[in-house]
């Protein structure tokens, strides 16, 4: 297929090769062109322009107001794209924004999926993405086989702004869980014990968890370098206490878990990775 990729970050670039490796035509378009590289992909001045050579367009970018710029902008996607050509957005972004989106570009007979992944980078390298889909599910199956370049799981969640909601419950636990590593690694070396031990034996019990694996290995080893930076989760918290606020819904530990992101933030460590958290607790 002729496929469109916008979003070639440390999530977005491993993804646009594994389509363009699969024998897809790849067309790109950058923000900032010096991230293209030597990517292998035709190069286009606008999103307008990608959107009227491909039949779908992949986004993976930072932020709502980022999509709906793109999507729907000046020179954006919805400006060049043809009446059933598909927008698969694999960011996290706010649900309203999703199906915003889709209804603007439904209007010229655009097909959208709001696709958000879950695995970090290495699910992206890997191709191992967790992958949950919001809109229609027959436009889900026409372009399953692409998703199936990137991920192992599949979810059609429900209709538009479903898969977004899914995406905010995965960062509400992942993060929670981070945080709970880090404290636990906290109380371990502030009582004296080996917290490498401490992780060691954790990972045999009920505890055991891919956060406790890879996070508080980081912990233990003390690299905070980043895998995801910790600024992307805080921005994610910031949708997810919106979400819970729009819906009425009590979320307590979400609330406490974005303080401890703010405290984060406030010591400059966003570009660092969300295991800094530990770092956080050691200065209180």
């Amino acid at each position: 297929m002729r496929v469109g990729f916008i979003g070639l970050g440390v999530m977005g670039r491993p993804m646009a090769l594994h389509l363009q490796r699969a024998g897809h035509e790849l067309a790109v378009w950058a923000r900032r062109p010096e991230s293209i590289g030597e990517l292998p992909a035709k190069v286009c001045a606008t999103p307008a322009e990608l959107g009227r050579c491909c039949e779908v367009v992949f986004t993976v970018i930072t932020s709502s107001a980022d999509v709906e710029g793109v999507a729907l902008g000046k020179d954006g996607l919805r400006e060049g794209m043809a009446a059933g050509s598909v927008l698969i957005d694999c960011s996290t972004i706010a649900p309203d924004t999703a199906r915003h989106v889709a209804a603007r570009l439904a209007e010229k007979g655009i097909h959208m999926l709001d696709a958000p992944v879950s695995g970090g980078v290495q699910g992206a390298i890997d191709a191992s993405l967790a992958i949950m889909a919001g809109g229609d599910a027959e436009v889900l199956e026409r372009v399953r086989p692409l998703l199936a370049c990137l991920g192992k799981l599949i979810v059609h969640v429900g209709p538009n702004g479903a898969g977004q909601v899914a995406k905010a419950c995965n960062q509400m636990i992942m993060v929670a869980a981070i945080e709970a590593a880090a404290e636990a690694m906290r109380l371990a070396t502030a009582s004296g014990v080996d917290c490498a031990k401490v992780r060691q034996a954790l990972a045999g019990g009920s505890a055991a968890s891919r956060v406790l694996d890879v996070m508080g290995e980081r912990m233990v080893r003390r690299d905070f370098s980043a895998g995801i930076e910790a600024r992307l989760h805080h921005k994610d918290f910031g949708l997810v206490l919106e979400a819970a606020r729009c819906s009425g819904v009590p979320v307590p530990l979400t609330a406490v878990v974005d303080q401890q992101l703010n405290a984060l933030m406030a010591q400059g460590w966003g570009r660092d990775d969300t295991s800094s958290l530990l770092r956080v607790l050691e200065l209180s």
